[in-house]
C-alpha cells in the first residue's frame, strides 16, 4: 500500500506481554497460531509492522505497529486478534496513539515512511514525547531558530528516518516518535548530538524508549518460546 501527502492516518504503538503458559504449548500448535495472527491483521486493510523487543525491555515482548484512517479500524482488528488463539495469552503492557498532521517547523513536507511503503529498517525506537508548556509560551520565530539548530543535527543522519506523530488531546504526549534504523549506534549518536541542541533545554518526557528489531508475524510470534 503506497502512502498519499493528503492521507491522514492514526499511528496505533500496542506493545504487549505473553503469558508464560504460551510456552507450554506444543510447537507446532504455536505456528499454527501464529499464522491465524498472520492472516488476521493481512486481511484487515490497514496498515502495520511487527517487532520484537524479547530481551531487549521487562515491560513488553512484542509491538505491532497500526496505521489506518479512523480508530476504529485499529480496534477492528485488535478485537479480532484477541479472537484468535494467540489473542488469548497476550497482555496489552503499554499503548500509544497518536496521528500524522504537517510539521510547522519543518523545511520541506514528507510522507512518513511507514505510510509511503518503505522497506523498513532493521530497527525502531520508539517513545513519546513531550515538550514543557514554556515552550509553547516561546514566540514562534524564537521556536523556529531552535528548531533549525535541531534539523540541522538531524540531517547529518541521513540513515536515521524519523516518524513524528501528533498525541495533542488524544494521548497524555504531545508527539510520539518512531525512529527506524539499520545501526543503533547511529541512532544513539544522533541523540547525544541532540541533547546539546537548545531545544532539549524545553523537553518535559522522553521516555520510556523502546528499542524494537524488525520481524515479520509467524517468526516473531514463534520466537516467543
Amino acid at each position: 500500500m503506497e502512502g498519499n501527502d493528503n492521507e491522514q492516518y492514526f499511528f496505533n504503538f500496542s506493545f504487549f506481554k505473553i503469558d508464560p503458559k504460551w510456552r507450554w504449548m506444543a510447537d507446532l500448535a504455536k505456528e499454527e497460531s501464529a499464522k491465524e495472527v498472520e492472516n488476521v491483521i493481512t486481511n484487515s486493510g490497514i496498515r502495520f509492522r511487527s517487532y520484537s523487543t524479547l530481551g531487549l525491555r521487562d515491560d513488553a515482548e512484542f509491538l505491532f505497529w497500526f496505521a489506518a484512517e479512523t480508530v476504529e479500524e485499529i480496534q477492528n482488528v485488535i478485537s479480532k486478534l484477541y479472537l484468535t488463539v494467540f489473542g488469548k495469552y497476550i497482555i496489552p503492557s503499554r499503548v500509544y496513539l497518536s496521528c500524522t498532521r504537517p510539521s510547522v517547523y519543518a523545511r520541506k513536507g514528507r510522507t512518513l515512511s511507514f505510510v509511503a511503503g518503505e522497506e523498513p529498517r532493521k530497527f525502531v525506537i520508539v517513545y513519546p514525547f513531550t515538550k514543557t508548556r514554556e515552550w509553547y509560551l516561546l514566540p514562534q520565530a524564537q521556536r523556529q531558530k531552535m528548531m533549525d539548530q535541531h534539523i540541522d543535527v538531524s540531517e547529518k543522519y541521513p540513515q536515521v528516518i524519523l516518524n513524528t506523530t501528533y498525541s495533542f488531546g488524544i494521548s497524555d504526549q504531545d508527539f510520539m516518535l518512531a525512529f527506524e534504523c539499520d545501526n543503533l549506534r547511529d541512532f544513539q549518536n544522533l541523540i547525544m548530538e541532540l541533547r546539546q541542541t537548545k531545544v532539549s533545554a524545553y523537553v518535559a518526557v522522553d521516555t520510556p524508549m523502546i528499542t524494537c528489531v524488525k520481524q515479520d508475524i509467524v517468526p516473531l510470534i514463534t520466537s516467543l518460546g
